[in-house]
């Protein structure tokens, strides 16, 4: 495999082409180090990646860069990359989301239309279902987004299946549900979480922590990733990628507070606009097509976690 992985620099992105270096396949990593968080942040990520003789990082914008020497002899699109967050979505930010994640696909997708590829692979998001009608959402459910971020998660991954109707390019849509591990973007709720019990703040927490979620542990979704690209029935499908589970907010946050050794002392802030009430995942499709097993549970997840934030200086308890 020569694989293309866009977004090469975040969290599921860096995960994903060490993966794929270590199981020998050469990758082709794109970047362009936004500013969305700190980009010394994402030079860490792709550090020991760099180091590899069949790896190599192009900083190019995809909304902006001829795409078509970068797709030369790739058989495999890996597409992580994307204005993530749900809260920053709305107002004048809108348009950035528009241009990173509607046009940057599209400009991917007419590229790929005209290279030979085995696999287009998309990483969606369970918030293309908004709040869904029936829990464990499948993906036969009316896809109903309620933030701008998920309307632009939804409209290009249906641009990708455009394009495979139109063009037969082999487009594969993996949504994935609240993915965290080592190297989650520090705006996200467990690395906030974890961080702020290290060092005895208070964790500030959007809504009453009823709100439940399906949380998947990234190396798990990386194994739906490769999975689905040794598989040609996977192609033109969408497939969800979860934990197997659904717990509270307010329960993980107590088996966060376990796992670091600490109560946690909770602010309640109001509930964020777009954010969904419950995320629960079926996974019976991902089982049929790609075998897919989750393997982390929350709190083995939740202990990687804290040793990596340890690791790069963050969450240094204090005691008291």
């Amino acid at each position: 495999m020569r694989a293309l992985v866009t977004g090469v620099a975040g969290f599921v992105g860096s995960h994903l082409a060490e993966a794929l270096v270590r199981g020998g396949h050469e990758v082709v990593g794109i970047d362009r180090f936004s500013d969305y968080y700190d980009p010394a942040i994402k030079e860490t990520n792709v550090a020991a990646l760099a180091t590899s003789p069949r790896f190599r990082l192009e900083r190019v914008d995809i909304a902006e860069a001829p795409l078509a020497p970068l797709l030369d002899g790739v058989s495999h699109v890996f597409h992580c990359a994307a204005q993530a967050g749900v809260r920053a979505s709305w107002g004048n930010e809108f348009e950035r989301y528009a241009r990173d994640n509607l046009l940057a696909t599209q400009r991917l997708l007419e590229a790929s239309r005209r290279a030979s590829l085995a696999r287009f692979l998309y990483a969606s998001s369970s918030s293309v279902y908004g709040n869904a009608r029936a829990l464990p959402v499948t993906e036969e459910a009316p896809a109903e987004p309620i933030s701008p971020y998920g309307i632009t998660k939804l409209a290009a991954e249906r641009l990708g299946f455009l394009y495979h109707a139109a063009y037969g390019v082999p487009f594969v849509s993996l949504r994935l549900f609240t993915v965290y591990g080592p190297r989650q973007r520090p705006d996200m709720a467990f690395h906030r979480f974890l961080t702020a019990l290290s060092v005895g703040r208070p964790l500030e927490v959007y809504g009453d922590g009823r709100q439940t979620r399906d949380f998947t542990y990234v190396a798990d979704a990386v194994g739906a990733f490769l999975a689905a690209a040794a598989r040609d029935a996977v192609v033109g499908e969408t497939i969800n990628v979860a934990g197997g589970t659904r717990i509270a907010l307010g329960d993980a946050i107590e088996v966060a507070g376990e796992v670091v050794g600490r109560k946690p002392e909770i602010r309640t802030l109001p509930k964020g606009r777009g954010d969904a009430e419950h995320t629960d995942a079926s996974i019976e499709k991902a089982r049929r097509l790609l075998g897919f097993a989750p393997l982390t549970g929350l709190r083995e997840g939740l202990t990687q976690q804290l040793l990596w934030i340890r690791s790069q200086g963050g969450g240094v308890r204090v005691e008291g």
